[in-house]
């Protein structure tokens, strides 16, 4: 069995290249990227500044175009940008366009010169003209008027696989610190949901079967078929409507995750707080795999009994617990053992519509707001993230059948 997983593991390498090319690939093709996403801003920016409906509807020198290319790599081919993504293969973090003896400010309060040397070019610093900066390549460049000018950048190997997912276009920040911030939120929904349906579903598909055709099979059907119908977001608007509006009995917040006094309070009070958010997005964040979980319960439990090593069983006089719970059950979980892994994946990928309804800042939240803005890096991101869940998950799931299924041994 060890062999099976390491050989499984070792399968997710290229799983992993294969799911992240193919979005990295469709994200790329998609209009709207971020080059026209920017040209938009600029245009508008010269419609708030008054210039008027000329100056909005100037065209971009290509000039310009050209620079925004290359700052977001769409100066090259789109599988050397996946490889500079990756972190694989050096890409440009810093480029600037100078004339030469010109003193310029390049970021971070340094102040540099370029200037003509042995070798071709040399930056130096403005403040010590002695010291040369290493690191920097160069190439000739022109002005807009086509005076000659140089262009000096530096190349650093940086990507996902160096943990740099890059800067949000619309955050302005790494994205690294906003998945970490909102990260844990969703981890919390999803493990608490992922609790609560198994431990709700479980037993409530075990009483319907017990209780096959009778009333209370019937009415809790068509109970949890009727969540069902009904997607996350929409119950979760219906439960706001209804327990945290003014038009209803306002029992939960509006929405959020905490209050805003919740660092003021005690350990105690920030749990409380914390579990008085939780229930109505847990809610709805469970009723989708609701349904689909207490009915395979359900339907595994009652093939299980028309076993006829349960039969025998029965004929022997052993108590209907003792056979259901301690003769029956571990087949009739073996089903559930193998939707464990995609149901993980669901729970803790988050669900961005949820989060929209109930306002929490939330990695499902971002990722939506990421694709409307067309931001690549927390886009890319989020799939990265997604992709490791869904192959662990997948692995969780075989070794979850294999502990509860003794006949089974992978090879």
């Amino acid at each position: 069995m060890f062999q099976y997983f390491l050989r499984r593991l070792l399968l997710t390498i290229p799983t992993f290249f294969g799911c992240t090319l193919v979005v990295f690939t469709i994200v790329q093709l998609a209009p709207g990227g971020p080059i026209e996403q920017k040209m938009m801003q600029i245009r508008a920016a010269g419609q708030e500044s008054g210039a008027g409906s000329a100056t909005a509807n100037q065209t971009i020198p290509q000039s310009a175009i050209d620079e925004l290319k290359r700052q977001y790599h769409f100066d090259k081919p789109w599988y050397e940008r996946y490889v500079i993504w990756l972190g694989l293969y050096p890409g440009e973090v810093e480029s600037f366009k100078f004339k030469l003896g010109e003193t310029r400010l390049i970021g971070g309060g340094r102040s540099v010169i370029v200037q003509k040397s042995n070798n071709g070019y040399q930056v130096v610093d403005a403040s010590n003209p002695s010291i040369v900066l290493e690191g920097w390549e160069f190439e000739d460049a022109k002005s807009d008027a086509g005076e000659p000018l140089v262009r000096i950048m530096r190349k650093e190997v940086s990507g996902i696989f160096t943990m740099d997912f890059g800067t949000s276009y619309k955050f302005k920040k790494p994205v690294i610190e906003l998945v970490a911030d909102r990260l844990p939120i969703s981890l919390q929904f999803g493990l608490i949901g992922f609790i609560l349906s198994y431990s709700v579903c479980l037993y409530l598909g075990i009483l319907k079967a017990i209780n096959h055709n009778s009333t209370f099979d019937f009415v809790s059907s068509t109970l949890i078929f009727i969540a069902y119908s009904v997607p996350g977001w929409a119950f979760g608007a219906v439960l706001l409507v209804f327990f945290a509006s003014q038009s209803g009995f306002q029992i939960f917040p509006l929405g959020g995750f905490q209050s805003d006094e919740y660092f003021d309070l005690t350990l105690w009070e920030q749990i409380g707080d914390r579990a008085w958010h939780f229930v109505l997005p847990t809610i709805a964040y469970t009723m989708a795999g609701f349904a689909s979980l207490t009915m395979l319960m359900k339907n595994s439990l009652l093939e299980t009994l028309s076993q006829d090593y349960v039969r025998t069983a029965f004929a022997k006089g052993i108590r209907e617990n003792r056979v259901i719970w301690l003769h029956a059950m571990r087949n009739s979980i073996i089903p559930i053992a193998a939707h464990i892994g995609g149901i993980i994946g669901i729970f803790l990928g988050g669900s961005y519509l949820i989060e929209l309804a109930f306002n929490i800042e939330g990695i499902g939240k971002l990722s939506f707001e990421a694709i409307l803005s067309r931001d690549y890096p927390i886009l890319f991101s989020f799939t990265v993230i997604n992709v490791i869940i869904l192959l662990i998950a997948s692995i969780v799931s075989d070794l979850a059948i294999a502990l509860v299924d003794p006949r089974i041994r992978f090879k």
